[in-house]
């Protein structure tokens, strides 16, 4: 059962592309975007609504079930999608992200990284070797590689030697990968960099890998630099393999990043905004707290999910300043069928190659005409 990637046609205007992901007998368009489950279930919302909704390829988080509840009990379990009862494609991250947020500098070793559980404060030790046995042992259709994520802004000199470590240790864990049905992705860093962006993209592709993904963005630097350093990376990528931009998931961001040829995201941002009563809609997000919502008996907006179709912005708010939990699950439901539905109109825009005049008209409504 592995999951089959087959690039469809390239926009001869962009670098946007549209593709097709073949999984246990389904079929997942991209570009895509991809709800986060870090503790294996997406905030809130069962497998049954997440598909209700669109969703295709989710996520779950490596160092989280590593350490709760154990990739052994998950093995025994039948594997992380018997485990969460979801069938369709599973990504788990390195668990890098959330290691080099609790290591300190000194513990960032040619070994791999030494670093305090946040959980216990237990002393653990994470190798490119033991991140790919433990994401095979959770039976992810897509794995990524251990890689250094490294601060915005960095030096020169230190981004040097971090590309070159996050290489090594992509190497080291292509090396004891087995030869099973489950894809293994390459990380390209680099930072600001255009040459240790192509460095980096150059060697990893020089490694064979199943995908490649962009890491090391949207950590503190502007919009602009961004997407330079997403330009910077998908230059050197291969056309006929899948290319993911980590952690990236405001919608203007999943416009400009598709035109700059990436196929999938992913971020926890659509259900974290809604346990803050933020709600998407086509003209900006709205933050359902506010008292002007307190009599509106209207829904979020005019759309097909379950929430707009039931219940009222006044509802919201109430279960929200309440601190009920359904709020935020309602508002987590409209929020991911709103990026679901934004990339359905990138998809047909980039099929009639308007999506430049789709990003225009998008910017004109969500932001008033200006964005940063």
């Amino acid at each position: 059962m592995k999951l089959e990637y087959k690039l469809k046609m390239t926009d001869f205007s962009s670098k946007a592309r549209l593709g097709e992901i073949s999984f246990n007998g389904q079929t997942y368009e991209t570009p895509m975007f991809m709800p986060v489950g870090t503790n294996a279930t997406v905030k809130t919302l069962a497998p049954e609504e997440l598909k209700e909704v669109g969703s295709g390829i989710i996520l779950a988080n490596t160092y989280h079930l590593w350490l709760r509840p154990g990739e052994d009990v998950i093995k025994r379990a039948g594997g992380l999608h018997k485990f969460m009862n979801y069938d369709g494609p599973i990504l788990t991250d390195s668990g890098g992200f959330q290691v080099f947020s609790l290591a300190k500098p000194k513990d960032i070793l040619a070994e791999g990284v030494k670093f305090k559980s946040h959980l216990n404060g237990d002393s653990l030790l994470l190798t490119p070797e033991k991140s790919i046995q433990i994401q095979e042992t959770l039976g992810s259709d897509i794995m990524m590689s251990f890689d250094e994520c490294v601060k915005w802004p960095s030096t020169k000199e230190y981004m040097e030697k971090s590309v070159e470590r996050t290489l090594n240790w992509a190497k080291r864990g292509k090396a004891i990968k087995k030869d099973n049905d489950q894809l293994l992705f390459g990380i390209v860093q680099g930072g600001e960099y255009p040459d240790l962006r192509k460095h980096c993209a150059e060697e990893l592709v020089k490694m064979n890998f199943d995908g490649y993904a962009i890491g090391g963005t949207s950590v503190g630097e502007t919009k602009e630099l961004m997407y330079k350093m997403v330009e910077y990376s998908t230059s050197y990528l291969p056309e006929d393999k899948l290319r993911y931009l980590m952690g990236v998931g405001d919608p203007i961001d999943l416009i400009e990043n598709v035109l700059r040829g990436v196929d999938i995201f992913d971020c926890v941002s659509p259900t974290r905004l809604a346990r803050h009563g933020h709600a998407y809609t086509w003209h900006g997000k709205i933050n359902l707290k506010n008292h002007q919502y307190k009599e509106d008996f209207t829904p979020i907006e005019d759309c097909s999910c379950y929430t707009c179709k039931n219940y009222t912005k006044a509802y919201l708010r109430h279960l929200i300043v309440a601190e009920e939990t359904f709020g935020s699950r309602l508002i987590s439901i409209h929020n991911i069928y709103f990026l679901h539905t934004l990339m359905a109109k990138i998809r047909a825009n980039i099929k009639t190659h308007t999506l430049e005049e789709f990003k225009q008209e998008f910017i004109k409504n969500y932001y008033g005409g200006n964005h940063e």
